[in-house]
């Protein structure tokens, strides 16, 4: 299948299939005309990007992880890789830090934000 048939069949358009491909997620054969050419483990593919990228994997990690995911049904399914673990337990650590970070930001602001009422009142 070309582009544009990945696209419809995932939902994600073809400028982020491209950015895929660019991040080394994506490998489709490539024609002689210079067209890619995707197949079915492809839609897989794009399918176990968006998961990781909904849990917040970035892309480099995903990359490292992408080979040991697999499908089982409609959902997809981690396998003990070497590194996997340790990499989904160092960016689990990682977006705790951030929301704490996001948390202690939003307790300032509605600090300056109860303040700011309290004078109009």
């Amino acid at each position: 299948m070309r582009i544009g048939d990945l696209a419809r069949e995932t939902g994600v358009s073809r400028r982020l299939l491209r950015y895929y491909e660019e991040q080394g997620l994506l490998r489709p054969r490539r024609l002689a005309n210079g067209y890619r050419e995707y197949g079915d483990t492809d839609v897989a593919a794009v399918r176990h990007i968006r998961t990781m990228l909904a849990a917040g994997l970035p892309t480099a990690v995903i990359a490292r992880l992408l080979a040991c995911v697999h499908d089982d049904g409609d959902r997809m399914v981690p396998s003990a890789c070497p590194g996997m673990v340790s990499s989904l337990q160092r960016e689990r650590r990682r977006l705790a830090e951030t929301i704490d970070r996001l948390q202690t930001s939003q307790q300032a602001l509605d600090t300056m934000l109860a303040t700011v009422l309290e004078q109009r009142s």
